[in-house]
């Protein structure tokens, strides 16, 4: 399948499926629930580093409810191919809710920055983009020395499958199908140490896990 063509067809996939996701959902209840999924993940975060109130924090791929959402204190950008949509589709989402963030609307691939950040999430994005590669690349590139990188994944948990998934769309919504290993390796191969790896779902095709990783060099 035509690599920009599976690219866009998730792209649109992605923004049904969360009109569909959000559809009747109270806004206020949603928030709530969503800010404590990420205060959870924190918590995991915590055994392997701390975030200070002076840290710059970047939110790859942010979606409408993304780790942005709980840090108001923090200086925070984040960034999605699709958060001009977001603020159009879904009455859960808009700029002025997060006084405190500077949303942009690009994709990993062609986000823009001079600053560095201490602090950077990834999080169920990365295999949502056109070229992973490079937004790998981009993602390390925005790191300062020491800085922690923490990205979440569905991996392949069988490799027929994961074969079947590339050549198929039988995963719309994910345009790139790897393993655990395979995603890990695109960290450490750029110069960042894997500090841990937790396993945040069980499932059949995919587990979904959190990487945490710390860029070692500048």
């Amino acid at each position: 399948m035509n690599k920009k063509w599976r690219w866009a067809a998730a792209q649109f996939a992605e923004r049904k499926w969360w009109q569909n996701y959000l559809k009747g959902k109270d806004v206020p209840a949603y928030l709530t629930w969503k800010k404590a999924y990420w205060n959870d993940l924190l918590k995991i975060c915590a055994q392997y580093f701390s975030i200070a109130p002076s840290d710059k924090i970047l939110d790859a791929g942010c979606g409408p409810a993304g780790m942005f959402m709980v840090f108001p204190q923090n200086e925070t950008v984040a960034f999605d191919p699709l958060i001009n949509h977001y603020e159009v589709d879904l009455p859960h989402f808009a700029k002025q809710m997060y006084p405190s963030v500077q949303f942009v609307n690009a994709g990993l691939e062609d986000f823009e920055t001079q600053n560095k950040f201490e602090i950077i999430f990834c999080m169920n994005a990365i295999n949502h983009v056109l070229d992973i590669e490079k937004s790998f690349e981009n993602l390390v590139s925005f790191a300062k020395k020491d800085t922690h990188i923490i990205v979440t994944i569905d991996a392949h948990n069988h490799s027929v499958f994961k074969k079947i998934f590339r050549l198929l769309p039988g995963d719309i919504l994910h345009p790139h199908q790897y393993d655990l290993d395979e995603y890990q390796k695109m960290l450490t191969k750029r110069g960042c140490s894997l500090l841990g790896t937790e396993l945040l779902k069980h499932e059949f095709f995919f587990d979904h896990y959190m990487l945490i990783a710390r860029k070692n060099e500048e």
